[in-house]
Protein backbone atom coordinates (compact mmCIF):
# COMPACT_ATOMS: atom_id res chain seq x y z
CA UNK A 1 0.00 0.00 0.00
CA UNK A 2 1.31 3.45 -0.92
CA UNK A 3 3.05 5.64 2.17
CA UNK A 4 2.16 9.02 2.21
CA UNK A 5 4.28 11.56 3.76
CA UNK A 6 2.97 13.65 6.52
CA UNK A 7 5.81 16.56 5.92
CA UNK A 8 4.18 19.50 6.41
CA UNK A 9 0.62 18.45 6.41
CA UNK A 10 -1.69 20.01 9.15
CA UNK A 11 -3.08 17.03 11.70
CA UNK A 12 -5.89 18.01 14.10
CA UNK A 13 -6.02 15.99 17.31
CA UNK A 14 -8.45 15.61 20.41
CA UNK A 15 -7.99 14.15 23.44
CA UNK A 16 -4.13 15.08 23.35
CA UNK A 17 -3.24 16.18 26.13
CA UNK A 18 -2.47 12.60 27.53
CA UNK A 19 -2.46 8.98 26.76
CA UNK A 20 -3.00 7.62 23.48
CA UNK A 21 -3.71 11.06 22.52
CA UNK A 22 -0.12 12.79 23.22
CA UNK A 23 1.68 10.35 22.06
CA UNK A 24 0.12 9.93 18.86
CA UNK A 25 0.73 13.58 18.73
CA UNK A 26 3.99 13.42 19.27
CA UNK A 27 4.66 10.63 17.13
CA UNK A 28 3.46 12.93 14.07
CA UNK A 29 5.28 15.45 15.16
CA UNK A 30 8.30 13.33 14.16
CA UNK A 31 6.98 12.47 10.73
CA UNK A 32 6.94 16.58 10.11
CA UNK A 33 3.74 17.31 10.31
CA UNK A 34 2.49 20.68 12.31
CA UNK A 35 0.21 19.05 15.24
CA UNK A 36 -2.88 20.87 16.33
CA UNK A 37 -3.96 19.44 19.63
CA UNK A 38 -7.22 19.83 21.45
CA UNK A 39 -8.36 18.94 25.22
CA UNK A 40 -10.27 20.28 27.95
CA UNK A 41 -7.35 20.50 30.41
CA UNK A 42 -5.22 23.24 29.80
CA UNK A 43 -2.28 22.64 31.63
CA UNK A 44 -1.68 19.15 30.54
CA UNK A 45 -2.31 20.70 26.82
CA UNK A 46 0.23 23.25 27.35
CA UNK A 47 2.67 20.75 28.93
CA UNK A 48 2.40 18.67 25.42
CA UNK A 49 2.72 20.98 22.90
CA UNK A 50 5.78 22.10 24.91
CA UNK A 51 7.02 18.69 24.98
CA UNK A 52 6.91 18.53 21.09
CA UNK A 53 8.31 21.93 20.17
CA UNK A 54 11.55 20.48 22.98
CA UNK A 55 11.92 18.22 20.59
CA UNK A 56 11.79 20.20 17.64
CA UNK A 57 8.69 19.50 16.74
CA UNK A 58 5.89 21.90 15.50
CA UNK A 59 2.73 22.11 17.86
CA UNK A 60 -0.12 24.57 18.99
CA UNK A 61 -3.03 23.63 21.64
CA UNK A 62 -6.07 25.28 21.63
CA UNK A 63 -8.57 24.10 24.75
CA UNK A 64 -12.00 23.25 23.53
CA UNK A 65 -14.45 21.06 25.22
CA UNK A 66 -15.64 19.20 21.96
CA UNK A 67 -19.52 18.20 24.22
CA UNK A 68 -19.98 22.33 23.52
CA UNK A 69 -21.03 22.81 19.45
CA UNK A 70 -20.20 26.72 20.41
CA UNK A 71 -16.88 26.26 21.57
CA UNK A 72 -16.05 23.86 18.80
CA UNK A 73 -17.21 26.51 16.17
CA UNK A 74 -15.31 28.94 17.85
CA UNK A 75 -12.10 26.84 18.14
CA UNK A 76 -12.09 25.63 14.47
CA UNK A 77 -13.43 28.73 13.50
CA UNK A 78 -9.64 30.13 14.75
CA UNK A 79 -7.98 27.18 13.78
CA UNK A 80 -8.53 27.76 10.04
CA UNK A 81 -7.43 31.39 10.80
CA UNK A 82 -4.66 30.34 12.25
CA UNK A 83 -2.97 27.93 9.82
CA UNK A 84 -5.20 28.44 6.42
CA UNK A 85 -6.41 24.27 6.76
CA UNK A 86 -6.69 20.85 8.64
CA UNK A 87 -5.58 17.83 6.03
CA UNK A 88 -6.16 15.60 8.59
CA UNK A 89 -8.48 15.02 11.42
CA UNK A 90 -8.08 12.14 14.61
CA UNK A 91 -11.19 11.83 16.21
CA UNK A 92 -9.55 10.32 19.38
CA UNK A 93 -11.16 12.00 22.84
CA UNK A 94 -13.36 9.12 24.39
CA UNK A 95 -15.01 8.65 27.41
CA UNK A 96 -15.64 5.09 28.70
CA UNK A 97 -17.84 3.73 31.27
CA UNK A 98 -17.79 -0.38 32.71
CA UNK A 99 -21.10 -0.96 34.35
CA UNK A 100 -23.41 -3.47 33.88
CA UNK A 101 -26.82 -2.51 32.41
CA UNK A 102 -28.72 -3.74 35.97
CA UNK A 103 -26.70 -0.97 37.93
CA UNK A 104 -27.38 1.46 34.93
CA UNK A 105 -30.75 1.37 34.73
CA UNK A 106 -31.24 4.55 37.17
CA UNK A 107 -28.14 6.24 34.60
CA UNK A 108 -29.48 7.36 31.73
CA UNK A 109 -26.62 10.57 32.12
CA UNK A 110 -24.07 7.61 31.66
CA UNK A 111 -25.01 7.04 27.77
CA UNK A 112 -25.69 10.66 27.13
CA UNK A 113 -22.24 11.63 28.65
CA UNK A 114 -20.51 9.10 26.19
CA UNK A 115 -22.86 10.10 23.57
CA UNK A 116 -21.87 13.27 24.07
CA UNK A 117 -18.11 13.28 23.43
CA UNK A 118 -17.30 9.58 21.49
CA UNK A 119 -20.34 10.57 18.99
CA UNK A 120 -21.54 13.56 18.70
CA UNK A 121 -18.12 15.40 19.60
CA UNK A 122 -16.75 13.86 16.96
CA UNK A 123 -19.00 14.23 14.43
CA UNK A 124 -19.67 18.47 15.50
CA UNK A 125 -15.35 18.42 14.50
CA UNK A 126 -15.97 16.80 11.24
CA UNK A 127 -18.80 18.72 10.03
CA UNK A 128 -17.31 21.76 10.69
CA UNK A 129 -13.60 20.64 8.77
CA UNK A 130 -15.61 18.83 5.77
CA UNK A 131 -16.57 22.23 3.79
CA UNK A 132 -13.19 23.49 3.84
CA UNK A 133 -11.84 19.85 3.14
CA UNK A 134 -14.35 19.74 0.19
CA UNK A 135 -13.07 22.87 -0.96
CA UNK A 136 -9.38 21.50 -1.41
CA UNK A 137 -10.73 18.38 -2.58
CA UNK A 138 -8.60 16.49 -0.24
CA UNK A 139 -8.68 15.25 3.63
CA UNK A 140 -8.10 12.09 5.87
CA UNK A 141 -10.32 11.78 9.25
CA UNK A 142 -9.49 8.67 11.46
CA UNK A 143 -11.93 7.68 14.19
CA UNK A 144 -10.25 6.01 17.11
CA UNK A 145 -13.32 3.24 17.85
CA UNK A 146 -12.64 -0.02 19.58
CA UNK A 147 -12.06 -3.79 19.33
CA UNK A 148 -15.32 -3.99 21.93
CA UNK A 149 -17.29 -3.27 18.97
CA UNK A 150 -16.65 -5.84 17.53
CA UNK A 151 -16.60 -8.22 20.56
CA UNK A 152 -19.85 -6.66 22.20
CA UNK A 153 -18.27 -6.72 25.38
CA UNK A 154 -20.44 -7.03 28.31
CA UNK A 155 -20.50 -3.87 30.70
CA UNK A 156 -19.78 -1.71 28.12
CA UNK A 157 -23.10 -1.07 26.69
CA UNK A 158 -22.59 2.91 27.16
CA UNK A 159 -19.16 3.23 25.24
CA UNK A 160 -19.44 0.89 22.99
CA UNK A 161 -22.62 2.15 21.87
CA UNK A 162 -21.31 5.27 21.41
CA UNK A 163 -18.72 4.13 18.92
CA UNK A 164 -20.71 1.75 16.93
CA UNK A 165 -22.87 5.01 16.27
CA UNK A 166 -19.50 6.56 14.80
CA UNK A 167 -18.74 3.53 13.28
CA UNK A 168 -22.14 3.81 11.62
CA UNK A 169 -21.68 7.66 11.09
CA UNK A 170 -17.89 6.80 8.95
CA UNK A 171 -19.21 4.20 6.89
CA UNK A 172 -22.21 6.07 5.28
CA UNK A 173 -20.39 9.32 4.71
CA UNK A 174 -17.35 7.83 3.24
CA UNK A 175 -19.59 6.63 0.56
CA UNK A 176 -20.47 10.18 0.47
CA UNK A 177 -17.23 12.64 0.19
CA UNK A 178 -15.48 9.54 -1.90
CA UNK A 179 -15.44 11.84 -5.09
CA UNK A 180 -14.38 14.81 -2.84
CA UNK A 181 -11.35 13.11 -2.18
CA UNK A 182 -11.74 13.07 1.03
CA UNK A 183 -11.29 9.37 2.92
CA UNK A 184 -11.98 7.45 6.48
CA UNK A 185 -10.18 5.25 8.57
CA UNK A 186 -11.63 3.59 11.30
CA UNK A 187 -8.87 1.78 13.75
CA UNK A 188 -11.00 -0.90 16.28
CA UNK A 189 -8.39 -0.02 19.33
CA UNK A 190 -7.87 -2.93 21.31
CA UNK A 191 -7.09 -2.26 25.26
CA UNK A 192 -4.29 0.09 25.65
CA UNK A 193 -2.39 1.54 29.17
CA UNK A 194 -4.15 4.62 29.80
CA UNK A 195 -6.44 5.82 32.86
CA UNK A 196 -9.65 5.44 31.31
CA UNK A 197 -9.21 1.74 31.85
CA UNK A 198 -8.54 1.65 35.28
CA UNK A 199 -12.13 0.39 35.83
CA UNK A 200 -11.08 -2.67 33.86
CA UNK A 201 -8.75 -3.46 36.49
CA UNK A 202 -8.90 -7.54 36.91
CA UNK A 203 -10.50 -8.53 33.86
CA UNK A 204 -8.46 -8.49 30.51
CA UNK A 205 -5.77 -5.38 31.00
CA UNK A 206 -2.67 -8.02 31.50
CA UNK A 207 -2.56 -7.86 27.76
CA UNK A 208 -3.42 -3.86 27.32
CA UNK A 209 -0.94 -2.68 24.77
CA UNK A 210 0.71 0.43 25.56
CA UNK A 211 0.15 3.96 23.98
CA UNK A 212 3.43 3.97 22.22
CA UNK A 213 1.69 0.92 20.24
CA UNK A 214 -1.13 3.00 19.79
CA UNK A 215 0.46 5.90 18.55
CA UNK A 216 2.15 3.72 16.01
CA UNK A 217 -1.00 2.62 14.51
CA UNK A 218 -2.72 6.32 14.45
CA UNK A 219 0.81 7.37 12.50
CA UNK A 220 -0.16 4.23 10.32
CA UNK A 221 -3.74 5.05 9.64
CA UNK A 222 -2.67 8.51 8.45
CA UNK A 223 -0.21 7.32 5.95
CA UNK A 224 -1.21 4.35 4.65
CA UNK A 225 -4.97 5.29 5.07
CA UNK A 226 -6.75 1.89 4.77
CA UNK A 227 -10.74 1.82 5.41
CA UNK A 228 -10.17 -0.33 8.99
CA UNK A 229 -7.38 -1.46 11.54
CA UNK A 230 -8.59 -4.09 13.18
CA UNK A 231 -7.71 -6.71 15.79
CA UNK A 232 -7.26 -10.47 15.40
CA UNK A 233 -9.76 -10.75 18.42
CA UNK A 234 -12.18 -8.56 16.86
CA UNK A 235 -12.17 -9.67 13.19
CA UNK A 236 -12.95 -13.71 14.60
CA UNK A 237 -15.46 -12.18 17.26
CA UNK A 238 -17.06 -10.57 14.03
CA UNK A 239 -16.97 -13.64 11.95
CA UNK A 240 -18.70 -16.15 15.50
CA UNK A 241 -21.28 -13.67 15.51
CA UNK A 242 -22.37 -14.26 12.10
CA UNK A 243 -21.95 -17.61 12.37
CA UNK A 244 -22.86 -19.04 15.48
CA UNK A 245 -24.67 -16.12 17.15
CA UNK A 246 -25.88 -17.93 20.07
CA UNK A 247 -22.70 -19.70 20.89
CA UNK A 248 -20.80 -15.80 20.97
CA UNK A 249 -23.95 -15.09 23.17
CA UNK A 250 -22.81 -17.71 25.62
CA UNK A 251 -19.56 -17.16 25.33
CA UNK A 252 -19.86 -13.54 26.00
CA UNK A 253 -21.81 -14.17 29.17
CA UNK A 254 -19.44 -16.44 31.24
CA UNK A 255 -17.13 -13.92 30.79
CA UNK A 256 -19.69 -11.16 32.01
CA UNK A 257 -20.36 -14.09 34.87
CA UNK A 258 -16.11 -14.27 35.32
CA UNK A 259 -15.52 -10.56 35.86
CA UNK A 260 -18.25 -8.38 38.00
CA UNK A 261 -18.73 -4.55 38.06
CA UNK A 262 -15.93 -2.51 39.87
CA UNK A 263 -16.30 -1.13 43.01
CA UNK A 264 -16.31 2.40 41.44
CA UNK A 265 -19.53 1.06 39.31
CA UNK A 266 -20.52 -0.67 42.39
CA UNK A 267 -20.95 2.58 44.27
CA UNK A 268 -18.48 1.72 46.60
CA UNK A 269 -15.35 3.94 45.65
CA UNK A 270 -16.12 7.17 44.12
CA UNK A 271 -15.57 7.33 40.70
CA UNK A 272 -13.10 9.86 40.64
CA UNK A 273 -11.09 7.77 42.91
CA UNK A 274 -10.34 5.02 40.27
CA UNK A 275 -10.17 7.67 37.38
CA UNK A 276 -7.02 9.06 39.82
CA UNK A 277 -5.43 5.79 39.40
CA UNK A 278 -1.84 6.37 38.69
CA UNK A 279 -1.60 2.92 37.41
CA UNK A 280 -4.24 1.66 35.11
CA UNK A 281 -3.25 -1.86 35.82
CA UNK A 282 -4.34 -1.90 39.44
CA UNK A 283 -5.08 -4.84 41.69
CA UNK A 284 -8.30 -6.96 40.67
CA UNK A 285 -11.14 -6.02 43.04
CA UNK A 286 -11.79 -7.79 46.47
CA UNK A 287 -8.28 -9.61 46.48
CA UNK A 288 -8.72 -11.40 43.43
CA UNK A 289 -5.40 -13.09 41.43
CA UNK A 290 -7.12 -13.95 39.09
CA UNK A 291 -5.53 -11.89 35.61
CA UNK A 292 -8.14 -13.27 33.43
CA UNK A 293 -7.94 -14.29 29.32
CA UNK A 294 -4.77 -13.84 29.21
CA UNK A 295 -4.02 -16.41 31.61
CA UNK A 296 -6.14 -18.91 31.04
CA UNK A 297 -6.04 -19.36 27.27
CA UNK A 298 -3.24 -21.69 26.88
CA UNK A 299 -0.01 -20.39 25.60
CA UNK A 300 0.00 -22.66 22.58
CA UNK A 301 -3.50 -20.76 21.16
CA UNK A 302 -2.20 -16.99 22.23
CA UNK A 303 0.92 -17.61 19.97
CA UNK A 304 -1.53 -19.08 17.02
CA UNK A 305 -3.93 -16.15 17.88
CA UNK A 306 -0.77 -13.78 17.09
CA UNK A 307 -0.41 -14.72 13.35
CA UNK A 308 -3.98 -13.80 12.45
CA UNK A 309 -4.32 -10.62 10.97
CA UNK A 310 -6.59 -8.19 11.29
CA UNK A 311 -8.84 -7.23 8.33
CA UNK A 312 -7.01 -4.21 6.64
CA UNK A 313 -8.66 -2.80 3.83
Amino acid sequence: MAMRSLTDKHVMITGASSGIGRAAASAIARKGATVILLARREPELADAVAEIRTAGGRAHGYPCDITDPAEVDRVVAAILHDHGQVDMLVNNAGRSIRRSVYRSTDRLHDFERTMAVNYLGAVQLILRLLPSMRQRRSGHIVNISSAGVQLSTPRFSAYLASKAALDKFTDCVAAETLADGITFTTIHMPLVRTPMIAPSAGTNVGGAQSPEWAAATIVRALTEQPKRIDTPVGTISEYLGLLTPRLKDRALHRYYRAFPDSPAAKGEVPARAVAAESSPVAAPPNGDSHAGPARITPIRIRRVGRWIPGVHW
